[in-house]
């Protein structure tokens, strides 16, 4: 577990950075607290009137809140470098690291936090997997999974929890089925996913740490051994994909300076990457398309009467709703952003929930409305060559479940009364739990 500056997957912080000369400061807010939480909007919105940047004690970053500003984040990856966005948010307790020092812990950075001219080099690759051919076999069974689940789901009867039931399952099955993965093998990995997302978004204790860190190396280990099975046996998978152009040009284990290719670290880092990132975020999402489109009877029954409203909605909810509600940058050189003077390896947090909420991008913006004309001009996907690889994918799971379930039960609500809990964590945001009902 490196703490220096490289390639390596996950790098620990050795120290929280103070605020940059100038900056406003606010030192009480912090994205883990239990109000921020609950309902993040509103004091977004404050945050974002009142110093659209300013530097947050609680968390040791400069937060960004402005559209504007954090698009030209995203627009500018040789100043602002997504090379934090998977390491823990501060330092590591030593039993952590001792853990995570073990010599066979490596993953590389490959996609969301590896920067040019790297992060190209290995795009190719990972752009292929994603191509027309795989999505239309995965939308395939995503539909019919999809179905299985809902049958069962109904067949058990009303009212039914939605994320065991539906929302939990399908995300997992589908990446796990694109990466190979075996089907018996899908709790067990899933419950790995939790780790991950309080290791790097969290604020877990010493003791949490050291537990945490060691369902890490299960879970890189794991990524490892299949990807070593499937070099000895290809499947119909996107993990024998990426083998197969290893060995056509293995790039930098031919050559470190190769600008070309993909080595046999990246395409492990690759299986260990994905297998987390295309299934968490997805779960949220179809969570908080029920959450928006449920209590809005008249905008659940436009969709019940006209499915093709579906892909809108998803859109609205991906801007009103988001399950990513923040990423990260450090600065690799001086810049100014939003009149403030940023010095060299300043930590950028970029606040989705106030963005996605600016009164001069969307008109009424705190008002749900899956006909917005401009529902996609949110930022919830990223921006620039870091555009979320897996988007089109996730779009497709949640428009297939909005149309199967406005089909199926067209008099699906939410049970009344039910206290919705999150998993603290700075970036992604679902309920814990949602419970359904239907006549």
């Amino acid at each position: 577990m490196s703490t220096e500056t490289s390639n390596t997957y996950h790098r620990a912080p050795s120290e929280v950075v103070t605020a940059p000369t100038g900056c406003p400061v606010e030192h009480t807010w912090s994205p883990l607290s239990s109000d921020y939480l609950a309902d993040p909007y509103p004091i977004a919105a404050r945050l974002r009137d009142e110093h659209p940047v300013f530097y947050s004690e609680q968390l040791g970053y400069v937060v960004v809140t402005r559209m504007d500003d954090v698009e030209q984040v995203f627009m500018n990856p040789d100043v602002f470098a997504s090379t934090n966005v998977q390491d823990p948010i501060w330092p590591l307790a030593p039993a952590a690291l001792e853990v995570l020092g073990a010599s066979d812990f490596d993953p590389q950075a490959v996609m969301s936090n590896r920067p040019e001219p790297d992060h190209a080099r290995i795009r190719v690759f990972t752009r292929q997997g994603f191509g027309n051919r795989r999505l239309k076999t995965l939308e395939d069974y995503m539909r019919r999974r999809a179905t299985e689940l809902l049958d069962e789901m109904i067949a058990t009867g009303s009212p039914a929890e939605y994320v065991q039931s539906f929302a939990f399952p399908l995300p997992a099955e589908i990446v796990f089925r694109f990466l190979g993965f075996p089907a018996e093998h899908d709790a067990m990995i899933k419950s790995w996913g939790g780790n991950r997302k309080a290791f790097s978004w969290g604020q877990p204790s010493a003791d949490e740490q050291a537990q945490i860190a060691e369902g890490m190396l299960d879970y890189w280990r794991y990524c490892r051994d299949f990807v070593a099975q499937r070099r000895e046996q290809r499947a119909d998978d996107f993990t024998s994909e990426l083998l197969d152009a290893h060995e056509a040009d293995p790039g930098p284990d031919r050559d470190p300076a190769a600008t070309t290719g993909i080595s046999y670290r990246e395409v492990e880092s690759v299986v260990y990457g994905i297998s987390f990132a295309g299934h968490d975020p997805v779960t949220a999402l179809l969570c908080n398309t029920l959450r928006c489109l449920l209590p809005r009877r008249d905008q659940w029954q436009a969709l019940v009467e006209d499915p093709s409203l579906a892909s809108n909605a998803v859109e609205e909810t991906l801007r009103y709703e988001s399950s990513q509600i923040a990423w990260r940058r450090v600065t690799t050189q001086p810049t100014n952003l939003g009149g403030v003077d940023l010095p060299v390896g300043t930590r950028v947090f970029l606040n989705f929930a106030a963005a996605n909420h600016s009164p001069d991008q969307f008109s009424n913006p705190d008002t749900f409305d899956i006909h917005r004309s401009n529902a996609n001009r949110h930022i919830s996907f990223g921006k620039g060559i870091h555009f979320c690889l897996g988007a089109g994918l996730a779009r497709m799971e949640a428009r297939i479940a909005l149309e199967l379930l406005a089909e199926r039960l067209p008099s699906l609500r939410l049970v009344p009364d039910q206290e919705l809990t999150f998993f603290p964590n700075i970036t992604f945001r679902g309920p814990n739990a949602l419970h359904v009902e239907w006549d």
